[in-house]
């Protein structure tokens, strides 16, 4: 089954104690996609359940949301604060963490569930997958994905051998990569999801260039509004993780305008 998220999804890391009033805040402002990850380090996954379950008894409906949570391997968590066994065999891993992300978000089931990275081995990344694969095929879990996967051959060794292919790729969107075009070519052959992270923050350059200045002042918008606008016209959702009021509104307000054909060509002669 395959679920159309949102335009743009509201990420959480590094938000901690904020997470809950942030989360809330997001969606009374109509947010409707909400990406996190089971991984203490970096993100306070019941936090975010908090702030859904404030929305929830205000009218919020959970079939309206498109909640998305990662399994983060052993090596991106935080060793005083796992939220899984670590001496488990990595199936055992997925299985614990899954359930500890059903408890913390207060939902009986995901919307998408995503490997944070590749594992170290091809073998060891696809003993996780099958295991994210038992997941969905329990009912838990609607669809699949990975992030932090900049290899193309890894993303086309693993569509070539999963049962349930993945839907979603989540990477940072920036100059380092080559804006992964490869792999979004990949993810458009395949019928897949591509969300860009760090959006803006790895992109001061390309937020200052003149073409995108030009352009957010002959529509009297911002910058980062045409550039998320751009992403999500040519197939990418994008990620926020603001804390303002103002630019959670003016992230959703993406959807009131369109640029033209040749102003998407000008953005992407710049990603080349």
């Amino acid at each position: 089954m395959t679920i159309s998220p949102p335009l743009i999804l509201y990420g959480t890391a590094w938000k901690q104690e904020r997470t809950a009033a942030l989360v809330e805040q997001a969606l009374a402002l109509g947010f409707r996609g909400i990406d996190t990850a089971c991984q203490p380090r970096h993100y306070h996954e019941a936090g975010v359940g908090a702030g859904i379950a404030a929305r929830l008894l205000k009218g919020l409906k959970r079939s309206e949301l498109y909640l998305q949570t990662k399994f983060t391997p052993l090596a991106g968590q935080d060793p005083c604060r796992l939220p899984y066994d670590p001496q488990a065999p990595l199936s055992e891993q997925v299985a614990q963490s899954f359930l500890c992300s059903l408890t913390n978000l207060q939902t009986d089931y995901l919307d998408g569930l995503v490997l944070h990275s590749p594992m170290a081995t091809l073998d060891q990344t696809m003993e996780v997958w099958q295991s994210m694969e038992r997941l969905v095929e329990q009912g838990g879990v609607r669809q699949l994905g990975i992030s932090n996967c900049y290899d193309v051959r890894r993303l086309e060794h693993l569509t070539r051998h999963a049962a349930i292919k993945p839907k979603v790729v989540q990477n940072r969107f920036y100059a380092a990569t080559g804006y992964d075009v490869a792999i979004r070519d990949f993810c458009h052959q395949e019928g897949m999801a591509y969300q860009s992270f760090w959006t803006l923050t790895a992109n001061h350059d390309l937020l200052a260039h003149p073409v995108i200045c030009s352009m957010a002042a002959a529509r009297q918008r911002t910058e980062p509004q045409i550039l998320f606008r751009y992403l999500t016209q040519i197939g990418v959702t994008p990620l926020t993780g603001t804390s303002s009021v103002l630019h959670m509104r003016q992230d959703l307000e993406i959807a009131e305008f369109a640029l033209t054909d040749l102003e998407c060509q000008a953005i992407t002669r710049l990603l080349h």
